[in-house]
């Protein structure tokens, strides 16, 4: 995964999917087991576990992952396979009043990382990453490193409340 430059949390999310595979199947080691196997833990994950579709879809690209690319085995069925539909939903937007409530409520570190997230559309790992030197004040931008938009990102920024 690091090769293919795969991002450390998605690394740590397919271990965990691979692992929680094969505690399913009491320990049984992937390559003993084919597409009926993989198809009774996502079965397992929807029906028992109930679990939305995103997390479904998560666990199963983390299963073709190991297959197709560690194990080098392709798993017939899964050529036509669809992945889980995400339910439509509309969603939830803060007024202006709402969104001034909690950032007024806010103190410290919590409140200025919270400014960023609103007022320059970061995502919070971007924002916890940040560090002193890339913020630049002379020509008012913020320097977001290893993104999962690229490899460098520069955001202009305004005047934070």
């Amino acid at each position: 995964m690091r090769v293919r430059h795969y991002s450390y949390e998605t690394e740590k999310i397919y271990i965990y999917w691979i692992k929680q595979y094969i505690y399913f199947h009491n320990i049984t080691h992937p390559a003993e087991m084919g597409a009926a196997d993989v198809e009774a833990f996502l079965t397992h994950l929807a029906v028992e576990k109930n679990v939305v579709a995103s997390t479904q879809n998560q666990a199963l690209f983390a299963l073709l992952f190991l297959y197709k690319e560690v194990l080098c085995v392709n798993l017939p069925w899964l050529d036509g396979f669809s992945p889980a539909k995400k339910q439509s939903r509309v969603p939830v937007v803060l007024t202006k009043e709402e969104v001034k409530f909690i950032l007024s409520e806010l103190k410290g570190t919590n409140r200025i990382i919270a400014n960023l997230l609103y007022g320059s559309g970061l995502r919070l790992i971007e924002a916890l990453r940040l560090r002193v030197k890339d913020l630049d004040f002379g020509y008012r931008q913020i320097t977001v490193r290893e993104t999962a938009r690229a490899a460098k990102t520069v955001l202009p920024f305004f005047r934070i409340a």
